[in-house]
């Protein structure tokens, strides 16, 4: 250890002290945790779950073990260092997190532990304090409490600081599962939204209770193997009404509300893995097409001229095979002064010229009727006619008062490239009544 100079301590744990240090030969800064007990044998050391843990794990999101170092029976771990915890940079806070910036932190953290879980360990100790910040990196640290989840049950009871322990452990469950984390995860973001815990209890019955009053008392079938049930019975002889979570948590998006919902589940089973939180709506805002306001067929479209109104609606795919495929829908209401025929302009890009399309509706009650145009692969309907792939739609002002958004001042679309689809694509003409798409 004559390498290392202690500069200042930077915290003190069950297991050990930590403290800031720096490489006297390469000046380097480094975290040197300190075991508090003694060790006699160099095998003792390696066998640590600690060690086994962190040299196994290799992972931007997991803080790295440099060097182990045992100096007259005492063990030294030789870290990377990071400049302070979650903890406390939320308590440094002056305002709350942008969202943005949870979404940032959070989709680190699952990474990391997405790596963990995949590589056969759990951390049973995840908390602000364990969750390492430098700039706008996060890394998980502190695995002294980590297990193989291969191990054999029973697994020790006493894991996780209280306001970050699943239900399972809290009510002594003899088999729980890495879906502890997930927990641990769920309160922690709930936490990066409202600068406090969310489930704070002041001892192991309180917190049951304080879980019970925002989740609500839990089915008794989630618990198979309790080991102390009558926590739970003594607790759900209260009628305790839910709290409603955005309340709870004012400045969250819906997404983030389900996320959070789905993390904090009694039922373990039904805690989502790290990697199933990475593919959650809540990581892929600026990518989601949000659905209607209302349903298309029965939005009340008011005409603003002799032009017809248009509306472009893109609807989610679907999961089956079949549905695989580019949805565009046109809908046109057309004026009265226009029932013969609409003029659209087809664009062909490769060749420079426009060509007039006229679509005929054919309208018997314009007031009930409207028209859809949509575009499907041309194998969808076994029509293998090519036509060109580059397109441009005009779009008038479409007020939507009825849904109470203000008046649209139109939809541009640019121009398909030729190169950007692997088929041609046709335009399908076919009318409907009002509420009913044939």
């Amino acid at each position: 250890m004559e390498r290392y100079r202690i500069l200042k301590e930077l915290g003190d744990g069950t297991c050990g002290n930590v403290y800031k240090a720096i490489n006297t030969e390469t000046s380097e800064i480094v975290a040197v945790k300190k075991m508090k007990r003694k060790f006699y044998f160099w095998e003792e050391c390696i066998n640590l779950r600690e060690i086994k843990s962190l040299r196994k794990l290799n992972h931007p999101n997991i803080i790295k073990l440099k060097e182990i170092v045992r100096e007259n029976n005492e063990l030294f771990f030789i870290l990377e260092y990071m400049e302070r915890n979650l903890y406390q940079l939320t308590k440094e806070r002056q305002r709350p997190f942008l969202e943005e910036e949870i979404r940032g932190l959070m989709s680190q953290v699952l990474q990391g532990l997405s790596n963990m879980h995949r590589n056969g360990y759990f951390h049973r100790d995840l908390k602000p304090e364990n969750l390492l910040v430098t700039n706008d990196v996060i890394k998980i640290a502190d695995f002294g409490l980590a297990r193989e989840v291969s191990s054999s049950h029973p697994f020790t009871d006493y894991v996780s600081t209280r306001w970050y322990r699943a239900p399972e452990v809290l009510l002594q469950s003899s088999s729980y599962t890495p879906a502890i984390d997930m927990w641990a995860v769920g309160a922690v973001l709930a936490e990066l939204f409202t600068l406090c815990p969310i489930f704070p209890g002041e001892s192991e019955m309180d917190q049951l209770y304080k879980i019970c009053c925002v989740l609500g008392p839990p089915d008794w079938t989630s618990f198979p193997e309790l080991r102390s049930a009558s926590r739970l019975f003594d607790i759900s002889c209260f009628d305790i009404t839910p709290a409603n979570l955005s309340d709870v948590i004012p400045n969250a998006s819906l997404e983030a509300i389900d996320l959070i919902k789905q993390l904090c589940s009694w039922d373990p089973l039904r805690r989502p893995t790290a990697d199933q939180c990475l593919q959650h709506p809540f990581f892929h805002v600026d990518m989601r097409i949000p659905h209607p306001l209302g349903d298309p067929l029965q939005m009340n479209l008011s005409n603003v001229g002799p032009e017809p109104n248009l509306e472009l609606n893109l609807w989610d795919f679907g999961t089956e095979k079949d549905d695989v495929y580019l949805g565009l829908t046109l809908a046109v209401n057309p004026s009265p002064s226009c029932l013969d025929l609409f003029p659209a302009k087809m664009a062909s890009k490769s060749q420079g010229t426009g060509t007039d399309m006229l679509f005929c509706p054919g309208f018997q009650d314009h007031s009930q009727q409207s028209v859809f145009w949509s575009l499907f692969p041309p194998d969808l309907h076994q029509i293998s006619t090519p036509v060109d792939s580059s397109l441009s739609l005009s779009f008038s002002t479409i007020p939507h008062s009825t849904i109470g958004a203000p008046q649209s001042t139109g939809f541009g679309m640019t121009s398909l490239q030729t190169n950007c689809l692997e088929r041609p694509f046709l335009s399908i003409s076919s009318s409907f009544q009002q509420g009913r798409c044939l």
